[in-house]
């Protein structure tokens, strides 16, 4: 607004209404500029310092191991003191399952060495350290004798053992080894190729790439039953994360987007065990977990993707809000500028999740009667007064739109007033998504979105096995060479992690 202060009105009451429009722009501007500072000390924030009230856990271990070895390095260069004024180390003892190795340390003389008399055995001392066995690659010669009938000169041989890999050298124990490395640990194939090469063998990253491929051949299978048995539950959380994918006709990366499932029933003592499938697609329209989530009927957990609500339109699935995100907007505000609505909003939070730390692992009715008679006063009178501080803020700041984002899903987060299976948050899923999160820092993209479903296909039975307790290798390991031995499709149930633990409980 631009005002001409030499030719000012004379008029008092357009002189008040100027002075009115005047405030209303300046109040505008005011709220404006404020709009913009807190979204430029989060973006700070996200950039420079923590993204939330938690250090990323890469980073925090990263730091713990430096401060270990630092006073490590410490303990190490001052004086060492004798072995009895040692206080011994309050460690836990070493997993009875490693192979152990003895080794005797027995004194030479055979008699006292003071006085010369004959030594009797009272005891012994018994120390244990760990120790460390490089991986090795070897070779498996495999000899099949011919034999040759003397009278009609038939030719008898043992039939050649069906390889994984048609015409490939690889075992399915190398095999998992490359994909429990590219999928679980994270280590491209070209790192992998030179790894390779220390050892003295050279196997290209595009034969790598192969064996990959054809693993996953075999694997698809299973991906679909493991997808079948998970979203036949009646509760889970859902959630989607981007995942870059090479498109050479742009010679630029694209978005897709892998979408994950999760089963978690171990905060209600549910039967089912835990489990998360992916699934990838070229993109994050509504349509595409309309058509995973085709046959599903029970309880989603979301954040506050709008796409998720296309899903209630028919009453087949009920939607359970984020508890986690609808705290993490406030929590923004409160350290952006201090706002005492929002460090209040984040208090009483707090408060719901100790009454859930009470209560997790008990039954569903325990756990309802439990929120009943103390969450729910808690939740009514979070809304109310929220509602009551909506009008006496800006409409167009953060801390207005963190309010609304939580009124408009409100029903969304009082779902688990109504169902003691429901918790407070999507963690489960989050958790799922971290992994991969760290995949895509160490690969960068997916090579096409037939890669990408790749991933979402080894990442699937990965993530479960370590959900349940059960080493990827292992696991991996023996179900490929099952698959290659034939194992009959009608039995697939047995592959699942869950139940291939309880098969083979000496291998966990």
């Amino acid at each position: 607004m631009q005002i001409d202060l030499n030719n000012l009105p004379s008029d008092t009451a357009l002189l008040q209404r100027l002075v009115l429009d005047m405030t209303r722009v300046m109040t505008h501007r005011d709220e404006e500029i404020n709009r913009l500072r807190q979204i430029i000390k989060q973006l700070q924030r996200a950039q420079y310092g923590r993204r939330s009230e938690r250090l990323d856990p890469d980073q925090l271990a990263l730091a713990l191991e430096e401060l270990d070895t630092d006073i490590a390095e410490v303990i190490e260069s001052g004086p060492v003191p004798p072995v009895a004024e040692r206080t011994p180390a309050q460690r836990k003892p070493l997993p009875d399952h490693l192979i152990r190795k003895e080794v005797l340390l027995d004194i030479e003389e055979g008699g006292c060495s003071r006085c010369g008399g004959p030594l009797r055995e009272i005891g012994e001392s018994v120390s244990e350290m760990l120790d460390w066995v490089p991986a090795t690659l070897r070779v498996i010669r495999i000899r099949r004798p011919k034999y040759a009938c003397r009278q009609c000169e038939t030719v008898a041989q043992a039939s050649a053992p069906q390889r994984i890999i048609t015409g490939g050298y690889a075992t399915p124990a190398l095999i998992a080894q490359v994909l429990i490395s590219k999928y679980c640990d994270h280590l491209p194939l070209y790192r992998q190729s030179q790894m390779f090469a220390r050892q003295g063998v050279k196997i290209e990253r595009s034969t790598l790439a192969g064996w990959v491929g054809g693993a996953c051949w075999w694997l698809d299978a299973l991906h679909d039953r493991l997808s079948t048995n998970i979203l036949a539950s009646n509760h889970l959380y859902a959630d989607d994360t981007p995942l870059p994918v090479l498109d050479p006709g742009r010679r630029r990366t694209k978005t897709g987007r892998l979408w994950v499932y999760a089963r978690n029933e171990r905060g209600w003592a549910g039967r089912d065990p835990p489990a998360a499938v992916y699934f990838y697609e070229p993109d994050r329209r509504a349509q595409r977990p309309k058509q995973h989530l085709k046959d599903y009927r029970g309880v989603l957990h979301v954040d506050g993707y709008i796409g998720f609500e296309q899903l209630t339109r028919d009453g087949r699935i009920v939607l359970a809000a984020c508890w986690a995100h609808a705290r993490r907007k406030f929590y923004e505000i409160a350290k952006a500028d201090g706002s005492p609505i929002a460090d209040e909003v984040v208090r009483r939070i707090a408060g719901l999740y100790a009454l859930e730390a009470k209560i997790r692992g008990k039954t569903p009715e325990e756990r309802l009667a439990v929120r009943q008679a103390t969450a729910r006063p808690l939740i009514m009178e979070l809304r109310q007064w929220l509602e009551a501080q909506l009008p006496r803020i800006s409409r167009s700041g953060k801390l207005a739109e963190a309010i609304r984002y939580a009124l408009i899903r409100w029903n969304g987060l009082s779902r688990f007033l109504e169902d003691g299976c429901v918790e407070l948050d999507t963690n489960p899923v989050e958790r799922a998504i971290r992994p991969v999160a760290l995949g895509r820092k160490n690969h960068l993209f997916a090579g096409s979105d037939r890669g990408a479903r790749r991933w979402a296909t080894v990442c699937s039975p990965v993530e479960t096995t370590k959900l349940n307790k059960v080493e990827p290798y292992i696991w991996l390991t023996d179900v490929l060479q099952r698959m290659v031995d034939d194992h009959p499709v009608n039995r697939l149930d047995e592959l699942p992690p869950w139940n291939w633990k309880a098969q083979n409980p000496v291998n966990n």
